[in-house]
């Protein structure tokens, strides 16, 4: 080493690509570019349009598969509306649990199960897939609007949820 810092005769260069580090890129796993079945698939950090996407897992719905597609954005609009359902629930009934402590184990599970569909519906959005983002945002405003607004309701009193409302800092 020089005074400058530099080592001569010591020069490295990138290693070169092997076909596991291919692979590995491929299955999700390196980042950035993703090959499958000579097609070139990018992980897109800005909203787009399209049927070739990945949604939740590597693979899925699949390269040129419109059927597929449609399966996943209906997954994705049955997730939200099933958060808002949860969100609005109001089936344990005090009277019907004795026991304060399981009333509490219930309520946790019920928060949990919302909470982790959320954050899946969201994991979803993050493909930046513009239909992936729309169906989420339906999905969630009409399981608001069946489940949570007065549009069905009878009687505008006050009704006590089972869990709280979901409160989002993003």
């Amino acid at each position: 080493m020089n005074n400058d810092g530099h080592m001569h005769g010591m020069a490295m260069g990138p290693p070169p690509l092997s076909s596991s580090t291919i692979m590995n890129n491929a299955t999700g796993g390196g980042g950035g570019m993703m090959m499958k079945n000579h097609h070139h698939m990018m992980m897109h950090m800005t909203f787009f349009w399209g049927k070739n996407t990945e949604i939740l897992f590597s693979g899925w719905p699949g390269y040129d598969n419109m059927g597929m597609y449609i399966l996943a954005l209906v997954v994705v609009f049955f997730m939200a509306v099933f958060v808002e359902f949860l969100s609005q629930s109001n089936y344990i009934n005090k009277s019907n649990v004795d026991d304060h402590v399981t009333f509490g184990l219930l309520q946790t599970i019920l928060y949990g199960l919302r909470i982790g569909l959320a954050y899946v519906v969201m994991l979803a959005v993050m493909s930046f897939n513009g239909g992936v983002f729309l169906v989420a945002i339906v999905g969630h405003s009409l399981g608001f609007m069946v489940f949570g607004s007065r549009v069905f309701k009878k009687s505008s009193s006050e009704k006590n949820l089972d869990l709280p409302p979901m409160s989002c800092s993003c």
